[in-house]
């Protein structure tokens, strides 16, 4: 019996609703990675468990094709997922203040920045799965010649290295990367005298400022990144490193596969600390990821799980006493004693930490020099690139803004904004804070046009840095563009080599960029080049991070 055409029409309206409805629900699931039900991943189907990762986890992430398969080889036995969501320090303190909802657990390098950014007393559970001291790493005829090995070392002692020139080091940024920020508070530390802890009152002591700077005047490349900085450090001949122990180890595989000098760890006496790489439940009321959290972490303190983890380089134990480790792991050649009890320093209040890192930006670190080349060819315009790159540079000058992300500038740090297009449109200078308002005025005012040429004004930042004394200045260029080049690579390449300075070119890129291109500036300069991906005011916060 046929059905009445009303009818058909009917069933055939009905068919369509239900499935554009079943279309729509499965992209909208996919777009969010997991279902609000179930949180199931978009590719097995299985539910996740999402964790917030410092990015110094990045080889646990089982997604990491590198990686060192421990919690890959966990997932084969579950029926759920555990999915990474890397993160600097900073990010993750503010992740957790503002977006716990995205996550079920968190597993940062130091717990001190779970107590910073843990403002709504979410996390819960909390175990240190393993420690990694932070630790100099100085090339061993250095400390040789300083009268290093095989001694205990005060941070004094290294003070003073670097004041008699004898030293310099790279490090990471303290306000933006924790392995800089825990060798910075055991500076704190030591140039304090060893207070039970530090107070507000220690940290404006008169006599603090003048030690820490020169102190950190021996900074000669930092970084955003505890990873970024060894991959540096292997490509360039630098004699010191901060870093932590597991990383340093690393390193020195590298250095010794290649037949070159390993470095020799100094652990200083008086101002050491730990990173304790705490995994802990964040509670949003959902019992069976609360369960899943759990067999996870279970899984990470087991006996044959924490040989695993030893073997790369990080300690399991108390006190930071290693039983049965790898000697070619922990080599004692390299100043490894895995015997000896860790004393930690211990971190202050949560407010005290931060006034501590605000005091790194705006007062102890070496100041900074640095020359923004901005596109503002014609093609800025329509792609909201212009929109970024205004942004992007009213977070830096705004001080307000910039506190936000710990990225606030000192009285002495130079801005120097050169715009281009196919020409260099004009050269802006601002000294400190003061000055910033008006060059942002500038920045804002001017409109995109033109063609772009990247080499001109990367060549001319080269002509400005070359004569700055790097001993006062951290020197770097910041390239921002969104189109592909014209003018010549070699001529670059020429006037780098003719100047014979260690000046980074970061690249952000956006729009069109040819990153190609840029990528030759940064291997030979030995930087990076930050894709936006549409976010160029997350891109600028990173590669602040490196200058």
């Amino acid at each position: 019996m046929l059905a009445k055409p009303r009818n058909i029409l009917t069933f055939i309206m009905l068919l369509l609703i239900s499935f554009v409805t079943l279309l729509t629900a499965c992209n909208g699931s996919q777009d969010a990675n997991m279902s609000s039900d179930n949180n199931q991943t978009k590719n097995s189907g299985k539910p996740v468990l999402r964790i917030l990762s410092s990015s110094e986890n990045k080889d646990f992430d089982p997604q990491n094709p590198n990686g060192n398969g421990i919690i890959a080889d966990f997932m084969k036995t579950q029926d759920f997922d555990v999915q990474f969501v890397l993160k600097g320090s900073v990010d993750s303190m503010s992740e957790l203040t503002n977006n716990t909802g995205a996550y079920d657990a968190v597993w940062l390098a130091n717990s001190q920045w779970i107590l910073m950014g843990d403002k709504n007393k979410k996390v819960k559970d909390q175990k240190s799965i393993m420690t990694s001291p932070v630790v100099w790493g100085i090339k061993k005829s250095v400390a040789e010649q300083l009268g290093f090995i095989g001694k205990e070392v005060t941070v004094q002692q290294l003070s003073d290295a670097v004041q008699n020139k004898k030293l310099k080091f790279a490090m990471t940024s303290a306000s933006q990367s924790n392995s800089g920020a825990s060798a910075y508070m055991g500076f704190l530390y030591a140039l304090l005298n060893n207070p039970q802890t530090i107070t507000m009152e220690d940290l404006h002591r008169s006599d603090l400022a003048p030690k820490m700077r020169s102190l950190l005047s021996g900074v000669n490349r930092g970084s955003g990144s505890s990873e970024w900085l060894k991959d540096l450090f292997l490509k360039s001949n630098y004699d010191a490193m901060v870093n932590y122990e597991s990383v340093l180890i690393t390193t020195n595989n590298n250095l010794v596969a290649s037949g070159k000098e390993p470095l020799y760890l100094i652990y200083p006496v008086n101002g050491m600390t730990v990173a304790d790489y705490s995994l802990g439940y964040i509670n949003n009321s959902k019992d069976e990821q609360e369960t899943r959290f759990k067999a996870l972490q279970d899984y990470l303190m087991l006996s044959d799980v924490q040989k695993k983890i030893l073997s790369t380089g990080r300690r399991t134990g108390m006190g930071g006493i290693v039983t049965g480790a790898d000697p070619s792991v922990f080599n004692k050649n390299w100043g490894i004693d895995t015997t000896r009890l860790l004393s930690p320093i211990v971190f202050p209040e949560p407010e005290v930490t931060l006034e501590a890192l605000n005091l790194y930006q705006t007062t102890f670190k070496k100041p900074s020099f640095t020359v923004f080349c901005i596109d503002y060819s014609g093609s800025m315009s329509g792609n909201g690139g212009e929109k970024g790159v205004k942004s992007a540079m009213d977070l830096l000058l705004t001080q307000a803004k910039a506190k936000e992300s710990l990225l606030q500038s000192s009285s002495e740090d130079v801005v120097v904004v050169l715009p281009f297009n196919s020409n260099i449109i004009a050269k802006w200078t601002a000294v400190g804070p003061q000055q910033f308002p008006d060059l942002l005025k500038r920045v804002k005012e001017l409109a995109a046009d033109g063609g772009t040429n990247i080499y001109l004004p990367a060549i001319e930042a080269l002509n400005i840095l070359k004569d700055v004394d790097q001993e006062k200045y951290v020197t770097s260029v910041v390239l921002m563009t969104d189109g592909i080049s014209n003018g010549s690579l070699k001529d670059f390449t020429n006037m780098y080599n003719k100047i014979q300075k260690d000046i980074p070119v970061f690249s952000i890129t956006f729009g069109d960029a040819d990153e190609s291109q840029l990528k030759s500036i940064s291997d030979l300069t030995r930087a990076d080049v930050f894709p936006s991906g549409g976010d160029l005011v997350a891109s600028f916060k990173k590669v602040r991070g490196y200058n």
